[in-house]
C-alpha cells in the first residue's frame, strides 16, 4: 500500500514537472528560438542562460507559495489585494487563449508535415485527442502520462538532429557567457515563453488539484519544480544547438516557418518529418497545459467553472480550434504572445512575493530570503525589459523601409 502511494506521488510530481516543461515548449517556443537563433547566432546561448536563471527564480517562488498556502495563484493575489486575482485570472486566460490558438495551429501543421493532411483537419484531430484526455474519468493521470511521453519524445528527436547539424558547440558556450550584445526583445520573449502567463502556475496548480500541498510536502514540490525547469532547459538548449548548426553554415531559414526550414536544411526530408514529430508533440502537450491552467484560474470566479472544470477545459480547446480554423495563426502572433506573457510575469510574481510575507496566506512559514531578493530582482528586470521591448514588438508590424 505504501509502495503504491509512493508510485502515485512520484507520478503526480513528474506529471506536474512535465506539464510545466511541455507547456513552455510549444510551437511558440520552436518559432521564437529558431527566429532569434537565426538573428543572434551563438549569442542566443546568453539569452537562454538569462531566461533559465530568471525562470528558475520565478518557478521556485511561485510553486513554494502555492504549496504552503494551499491556494491557487488567483486566490493568493486576491488575498494580497482584493480584485487583483480576478484581474490576473483574466490576463492569464486571455494569454492562454492566444497561445492555445498557436498550439492548435502547430498541431495541425505537425499533422500536415507527418501525414500530408490539411493543417485545419490536423488541428481538428489534435483537438479531439486533447479533448479525449479531459473527457476521461482519470483526466489528471492521463494528462500526467501524456506530457511525460511527449516530453521524452521531443528530447530524443531533437538530439538526433543536433548530431546531424553539427553545431559549433565551443563558440556557443563562449557566447553564452560573453555575448556580443544584449538582445532585450529575445530575453523578454523567452522569459515570457518559459514562465510567463499561465506557465508559471501550471505545475503548482496541478499539484494542488492532486492534493500535494502543505509545508510537509515542500521538499517534493521544490524537486518537482526543479525537474520541470531541467526538462525545459534541456529541450531549449538542444533545439538552439540544432538550429545553430544550420545557420552557422550560412543557410537562410524560411521566415514563414523558421523551425521547419532549420530541420529540413539540417537533414533533408527526414529532418522535415522529424520537425513534424517534434511540433506535434510540443503542440498537443501545450494545448493540454494551456487549457488546463487557464481554466484553473477561472475556477475562483465562477462556481460553475469550479464544479465542471473539465467541461470548461474542453470548451476552451474547442474555441481555440475554431478560431484557428476560421481566422488562422500567423508566426507574429506567437512572438507577440510570448512577449506579452513576459509583461504579465512582474504582476503575478510580484503578488507571490508579497504573499510570502503575509501570515494570512502562509502562516508561520519562513520563505527563504535569498529567493525573495532574487524574485524582486527578476520582477524589476523583467518589468524594465518588458517595457523596453514594446518598441521592438512594434517593429514586427511596421514594414522595413
Amino acid at each position: 500500500m505504501e509502495n503504491e502511494k509512493k508510485k502515485s506521488d512520484l507520478s503526480v510530481l513528474l506529471g506536474a514537472a512535465f506539464l510545466m516543461a511541455t507547456s513552455a515548449i510549444g510551437p511558440g517556443f520552436l518559432t521564437q528560438t529558431a527566429k532569434f537563433t537565426s538573428e543572434l547566432g551563438p549569442t542566443m546561448g546568453f539569452v537562454i542562460l538569462i531566461s533559465v536563471v530568471m525562470s528558475w527564480v520565478a518557478q521556485q517562488n511561485v510553486w513554494r507559495i502555492i504549496c504552503v498556502s494551499k491556494m491557487k495563484g488567483q486566490d493568493i493575489a486576491n488575498t494580497v489585494l482584493p480584485g487583483l486575482g480576478h484581474f490576473v485570472a483574466i490576463l492569464v486566460a486571455l494569454g492562454g487563449l492566444a497561445f492555445n490558438i498557436g498550439n492548435i495551429g502547430g498541431a495541425g501543421l505537425g499533422m500536415n508535415v507527418i501525414f500530408g493532411i490539411d493543417a485545419k483537419i490536423g488541428a481538428a484531430i489534435s483537438a479531439i485527442i486533447a479533448i479525449a484526455i479531459f473527457a476521461s474519468k482519470s483526466a489528471g493521470k492521463a494528462m500526467d502520462k501524456l506530457t511525460q511521453i511527449l516530453g521524452a519524445l521531443m528530447i530524443i528527436v531533437i538530439l538526433v538532429v543536433v548530431f546531424i547539424s553539427q553545431p559549433p558547440v565551443g563558440e556557443a558556450v563562449y557566447r553564452t557567457f560573453v555575448p556580443d550584445h544584449f538582445p532585450v526583445l529575445a530575453i523578454v520573449t523567452l522569459v515570457g515563453g518559459t514562465v510567463g502567463g499561465y506557465i508559471t502556475f501550471s505545475g503548482g496548480h496541478r499539484l494542488l488539484d492532486a492534493g500535494v500541498s502543505g509545508e510537509e510536502n515542500l521538499g517534493k514540490v521544490t524537486r518537482s519544480a526543479t525537474t520541470g525547469m531541467g526538462v525545459a532547459t534541456i529541450v531549449r538548449i538542444l533545439f538552439f544547438l540544432a538550429v545553430l548548426g544550420v545557420v552557422s553554415k550560412g543557410m537562410q531559414l524560411d521566415p514563414k516557418n523558421p523551425p521547419a526550414s532549420a530541420f529540413q536544411l539540417a537533414a533533408g526530408t527526414m529532418g522535415y518529418k522529424f520537425f513534424g514529430i517534434v511540433l506535434l508533440a510540443a503542440a498537443i502537450s501545450s494545448v493540454v497545459g494551456a487549457a488546463y491552467t487557464s481554466v484553473s484560474f477561472l475556477t475562483s470566479m465562477s462556481k460553475a467553472v469550479k464544479e465542471r472544470q473539465n467541461l470548461f477545459v474542453i470548451a476552451f480547446i474547442t474555441v481555440s480550434t475554431l478560431i484557428f480554423i476560421f481566422i488562422g495563426n500567423p508566426v507574429k502572433l506567437l512572438i507577440v504572445a510570448g512577449s506579452l506573457n513576459g509583461l504579465i510575469l512582474p504582476i503575478t510574481l510580484g503578488a507571490m512575493l508579497l504573499a510570502s510575507r503575509n501570515k494570512k496566506i502562509v502562516g508561520d512559514y519562513k520563505h527563504p530570503t535569498f529567493l525573495l531578493i532574487l524574485g524582486v530582482i527578476v520582477v524589476v528586470v523583467v518589468a524594465y525589459l518588458g517595457i523596453k521591448s514594446l518598441s521592438g514588438l512594434s517593429k514586427l508590424f511596421v514594414p522595413a523601409k
